[in-house]
C-alpha cells in the first residue's frame, strides 16, 4: 500500500469518528438508519457503472465507502470490532476462498471459481442447507437469481441455456391457458391467486434464463424500463412537435411515434 493511500484512507477513518462525535445527524444514527442509505448509494454505484462515467464512478464509491466505515464505526462502538476488523475478515476470507490462487486447488474457469466458492461455504465454513444466507431483503429478481445460482451449485439446473428457454416456454403456455377465456380483472383489486402464481413462475424462468446468459436480470430490467420511459417522453415531444396531445392520441397513433422514438435512438 502507498503511503497516500494509507493516509487517504485513516484520513477518512478520523473524520467518520468526528462526524459521530460533533454531526447532531450523524450522532442519531443506527444502523437500521443508515442501511437505507447505504443501499441506494449501492444502487447508484450501479448505475455509474453502467453509465461508462469513471468520474462519476469515483464519486459514488466514495459515497459507499463512507457508508462502509461508518456502519463499522457503530459495530466498534457496541464493542463488536471495528474497521480493522471487517477488513481482516474479508481478508481472511477471500484468501480461503481463492485456494486456486493461494493454495494448491485448480480452477480454470469463472464456472470452477463458483463451484469451488459453494464447496468451501458447505465444507469449510460449515453453512447448513443448500439455500445458506440468501437475504430475505435482496430485490426479488435478484434474490431469485442468487437461489438458482446455490441449486445449481449442487448440479439442479438445466445442462443448457435451450433448457432454461424451454422451461420458460412451458410457463408462458400455462400462464395464457390460466388466462384463456378470462376477462381482464377489473384495476386495484387483489389478483387471482392462480394468475398470480403462473406469472411468478414465469419471471422465475426468465430470470433462470438471463442467468445462463450471465446477465443481470435486476440492472437490465432497470436498464429497459430507462429505455421505455425515455422513449414514451421522446414520442410525446415528437407529437406535441405535430401539433397533436399524446394522451389523447389512439393506441395506433401512439405506437407510431413511440416507433419514431426508437428509431431516432
Amino acid at each position: 500500500m502507498s503511503d497516500g493511500l494509507a493516509t487517504a484512507l485513516l484520513d477518512l477513518q478520523h473524520l467518520t469518528e468526528r462526524l459521530r462525535r460533533e454531526c447532531p445527524w450523524d450522532r442519531e444514527q443506527t444502523a437500521r438508519t443508515i442501511v437505507p442509505h447505504t443501499l441506494e448509494e449501492a444502487y447508484e454505484v450501479a448505475d455509474a457503472a453502467f453509465g461508462d462515467s469513471p468520474d462519476k464512478l469515483v464519486d459514488e464509491l466514495g459515497d459507499l465507502l463512507f457508508q462502509v466505515y461508518f456502519l463499522a464505526l457503530l459495530l466498534d462502538e457496541q464493542g463488536h470490532g471495528g474497521l480493522e476488523d471487517v477488513a481482516r475478515k474479508i481478508h481472511a476470507k477471500l484468501v480461503t476462498r481463492h485456494p486456486h490462487v493461494f493454495g494448491a486447488a485448480a480452477a480454470e474457469t469463472p464456472d470452477q471459481v463458483r463451484q469451488n466458492w459453494e464447496h468451501i461455504k458447505r465444507t469449510v465454513e460449515l453453512r447448513a442447507g443448500i439455500f445458506h444466507d440468501v437475504p430475505t431483503t435482496l430485490p426479488a429478481l435478484m434474490q431469485a437469481r442468487k437461489v438458482q445460482r446455490r441449486a445449481a451449485a449442487v448440479g439442479f439446473e438445466y445442462p443448457d441455456v435451450a433448457g432454461a428457454l424451454a422451461d420458460l416456454e412451458d410457463e408462458l403456455r400455462e400462464l395464457e391457458e390460466e388466462l384463456e377465456g378470462r376477462a381482464d380483472p377489473p384495476p386495484e383489486r387483489p389478483p387471482d391467486e392462480r394468475q398470480a402464481a403462473e406469472i411468478g413462475d414465469v419471471l422465475f424462468a426468465c430470470v433462470n434464463v438471463a442467468r445462463r446468459l450471465n446477465v443481470d436480470p435486476e440492472l437490465e430490467l432497470r436498464r429497459a424500463t430507462e429505455r421505455f420511459a425515455a422513449r414514451v417522453d421522446r414520442a410525446a415531444e415528437l407529437a406535441d412537435g405535430a401539433g397533436l396531445r399524446f394522451a389523447d392520441l389512439t393506441l395506433s397513433d401512439q405506437d407510431r411515434f413511440y416507433d419514431l422514438a426508437k428509431e431516432a435512438e
